[in-house]
């Protein structure tokens, strides 16, 4: 059937998922049609000719070079919320140990020991010290409203904070997986103003990069507490050890920790644990191995961070798949050459992003190769398959 070549180490669900469907998996594959990965950086690697797909078992995506395999008609796939419930597993607890110094209270503890009959009256006189403010009323904002976003968002409602969530892309089905009692607000103005803790969980782009800086900060109440589910990059960190130890922010709560943010001071920084679960590695893995037969398969696209989520079920004999630029004419210019072959179209859909584009074609009889090889030349086209 299909090769998988492997970058990491994949958890079984995953590579069950593709052996079960009779793919050729492991790490040593050559000429593959798909890698599938986790943490592996590509952006060094040079990709073979024969790959078609990338699939990334986990919700970031900036070890892979996407706009070189956008070019190349190579279709890059993730698995958003597939480790939603770990990562907001950990923010839960991230906003507890934001806001009382429970890892401070374990360490005096353990300072102690050989204290004897003593210990009991040494925490009693010492508990006050690491005392801090319950959740209990107090003002969520949650930046970034997706999968995880979401139901960080819904947390807060249930520990009975007052939540407001921004997130200016805010998709349908996001809103529908809100609680109701979540504020949607517009600005990130009100919710600095506001929020007594911040949540960060927004994906790692150029408008993103130190979104939370000096100005920010500036606009948020003292004594703020934030946690950074994020990317370390979402966060000047130099600003950030400026707010700490002004304390304007209180705490700050990091699952990516590097040499300027561990200098600073009332940070609680975690070896990005977030996904860290076996579920949420099974889940991840078999999510991305899924798109990525569809598409090797069918031709499907669900989840991919470069071009359309486009899918149609099977209905005709043939079925002709054209990644190509989002230009005038296309779709007609594609058609054109099966109705050369007088051959009945059954089924079509298009769909675009951006500059880029995918058409589906389903056909009546079997399409031949000199057809698609007339279409790949095309400059606007990128590839061609024909399954």
């Amino acid at each position: 059937m299909f090769k998988i070549r492997t970058m990491n180490k994949i958890a079984a669900a995953g590579l069950e998922a593709l052996l079960n469907n009779g793919c050729e998996v492991g790490e040593e594959i050559a000429d593959p049609e798909g890698l599938l990965l986790r943490s592996a950086d590509l952006h060094e690697t040079e990709l073979p000719e024969s790959l078609l797909a990338i699939a990334r078992a986990g919700a970031g995506y900036n070890n892979i070079p996407v706009e070189k395999c956008t070019e190349k008609g190579i279709v890059v796939f993730n698995a958003p919320g597939a480790n939603a419930q770990a990562v907001k597993e950990q923010e839960i607890a991230s906003l507890v140990l934001a806001s009382r110094d429970i890892l401070g209270s374990i360490a005096w503890v353990r300072s102690v020991e050989g204290e004897g009959e003593r210990i009991p009256e040494l925490v009693e006189k010492k508990k006050a010290e690491f005392a801090g403010p319950e959740l209990l009323g107090k003002t969520l904002g949650v930046i970034g409203l997706g999968a995880v976003g979401a139901l960080v968002a819904n947390a807060g409602v249930d520990l009975n904070m007052r939540v407001l969530g921004y997130d200016p892309f805010l998709s349908v089905d996001a809103a529908w997986r809100l609680s109701r009692k979540v504020i949607h607000t517009e600005n990130l103005e009100e919710l600095y103003q506001s929020c007594d803790y911040i949540s960060v969980n927004v994906p790692y782009t150029e408008s993103t990069r130190s979104m939370l800086n000096r100005d920010a900060f500036a606009r948020m109440k003292q004594g703020v507490r934030i946690i950074n589910e994020s990317r370390a990059e979402v966060v000047d960190d130099a600003d950030m050890t400026e707010a700490l130890r002004s304390g304007k922010v209180a705490k700050y709560v990091t699952d990516f920790p590097n040499e300027t943010i561990l200098k600073a001071p009332n940070v609680i920084a975690m070896p990005h644990l977030g996904a860290c679960t076996p579920e949420s590695e099974d889940r991840c893995a078999e999510m991305a191995a899924n798109e990525m037969y569809d598409y090797l398969l069918n031709g499907n696209i669900r989840n991919s961070v470069n071009l359309p989520d486009i899918y149609m079920n099977r209905l005709g004999e043939c079925r002709l798949c054209v990644i190509h630029r989002n230009v005038p004419r296309m779709i007609t210019r594609i058609l054109d050459f099966i109705s050369a072959k007088n051959i009945n179209v059954e089924h079509m859909i298009n769909k675009h992003r951006g500059e880029y584009a995918v058409t589906i074609v389903d056909l009546g009889e079997k399409i031949d190769g000199t057809t698609a090889d007339l279409i790949l030349e095309m400059e606007e086209v990128l590839r061609v398959r024909v399954l």
